[in-house]
C-alpha cells in the first residue's frame, strides 16, 4: 500500500483529485478529492472515502445519506496527478443534492437544465 500511496502526485495541499465513475455503467458521478489518508482508508475499508476541502476533514461517502460507494478498482492518470475510481454507487445517489451523479446539470443550446430526478430529498437527510 505504501507504494501506492507514493505513486501519488499531490497537490501543494496534499490532494489528488479523484474522479467516481459507476463501474457497471460508466456513468461520471463525481469528482472529489483525496489525501494519503483518505486513499488508505479507501483501499484497506473498500468503502471509498474523501477529503472534505470545506470541513477540512476526512469522510465516507454516503456516511450520513446512507449512499455507499463500495471499492471496485481505483486508476492513476499518465502523470499520477489524478485518480479514476470505479465503484458500485449504493442508495443510487452519490450527490449531495439527492441525484444520482453530480453531473445533472446540462448545457442545451443557451440554457442549463437539470436532468434526472432526485433519489433523496437532501433537506431530509442533510436537514438544509
Amino acid at each position: 500500500m505504501k507504494a501506492i500511496l507514493k505513486q501519488c502526485k499531490y497537490s501543494k495541499d496534499g490532494l489528488i483529485p479523484a474522479i467516481v465513475q459507476d463501474y457497471k455503467t460508466g456513468e461520471v458521478l463525481m469528482l472529489a478529492y483525496m489525501n494519503a489518508l483518505s486513499l488508505r482508508k479507501t483501499l484497506s475499508t473498500k468503502k471509498v472515502h474523501f477529503w472534505s476541502r470545506s470541513r477540512k476533514k476526512l469522510w465516507l461517502k454516503g456516511e450520513s445519506s446512507g449512499n455507499v460507494q463500495v471499492l471496485k478498482s481505483i486508476a492513476f492518470d499518465c502523470d499520477s496527478d489524478a485518480l479514476l475510481v470505479k465503484v458500485n454507487q449504493l442508495g443510487g445517489a452519490a450527490c449531495h443534492t439527492g441525484h444520482r451523479s453530480c453531473f445533472f446539470k446540462q448545457v442545451k443550446g443557451s440554457k442549463l437544465i437539470e436532468k434526472g430526478k432526485k433519489v433523496f430529498d437532501p433537506m431530509k437527510v442533510y436537514g438544509k
